[in-house]
């Protein structure tokens, strides 16, 4: 069995002022995926995003992260409670972020952000679909150092010990989710747009990461606990794998079905 490492989740902290390793996570991704999508914005030619708007689109991927993963969690996991508790839907320090939610939320922001450039919408979510899985690594690890959304119980060797997960060892499945949405998917995404034509296909990578996210996701939550308030829904499946069907739909609409295009079309 392995042995949980019990990092404090709060990486810094002067008097009542405290940063945790979340926060850190979360603006750690969106900074890395800002500069990998400026990167990759400049091998296009014309480049997709004006100097403008590449300095403008990390405020709207922000807003459509923090709020679309806010709400997704609300409407999506504990509709009947914040409903009857409606004020602490806007407790965000609480914890309760929805990946989903905040994927919803990022391309509402893109669309409006790509109606004010006058950019097409698939254009800048090819560039910002490689990035994402920065983002998600980190999300996970930091998931894994505050001991939440711990694994199944088993008696294998992977199995570890959490400290609100009761006395028999889990799945680090933080770690699995970690390295499947994270850096598998990075690593192959990455590859695709830098050794292949694939950013001058619109659409194309945004599909690949609906594809590789839904698939990696769906696999993750086999060894996943449900969440204590939703357990399984019926066969068996969780509200993890449901809300990414669609996902997989739609990139394999995407990256098979919709007709290529150059970016100079």
């Amino acid at each position: 069995m392995l042995t949980y490492p019990h990092i404090a989740p709060i990486a810094l902290q002067i008097g009542p002022f405290a940063i945790r390793w979340y926060a850190l996570a979360y603006l750690t991704g969106v900074l890395s995926g800002w500069w990998l999508v400026g990167k990759l914005n400049k091998k296009l030619f014309p480049p997709t995003l004006s100097k403008e708007a590449f300095d403008d689109i990390m405020v709207w991927a922000i807003l459509g992260i923090i709020l679309g993963g806010r709400i997704g969690y609300v409407l999506f996991y504990k509709p009947d409670y914040y409903f009857a508790n409606p004020l602490e839907a806007l407790m965000v320090w609480h914890g309760g972020m929805s990946f989903h939610g905040g994927l919803l939320g990022v391309i509402a922001a893109i669309f409006l952000f790509a109606r004010k450039y006058k950019i097409q919408f698939l254009k800048i979510t090819d560039l910002m679909a490689v990035a994402a899985p920065i983002g998600l690594f980190l999300g996970r690890m930091a998931n894994f150092v505050n001991g939440e959304l711990y694994g199944r119980v088993t008696d294998s060797p992977l199995g570890m010990i959490f400290p609100e997960g009761g006395d028999l060892p889990r799945y680090p499945s933080q770690l699995f989710e970690a390295s499947l949405e994270g850096i598998v998917l990075f690593i192959v995404l990455l590859i695709i747009a830098l050794r292949t034509r694939a950013l001058h296909r619109v659409g194309l990578l945004s599909g690949l990461f609906l594809i590789g996210y839904s698939l990696a996701r769906m696999t993750a939550e086999l060894f996943r606990e449900p969440d204590s308030f939703i357990h399984f829904l019926p066969s068996f499946i969780t509200m993890g794998q449901l809300l990414s069907i669609p996902m997989l739909l739609i990139g394999l609409y995407l990256a098979l079905c919709r007709e290529s295009k150059t970016a100079n079309n």
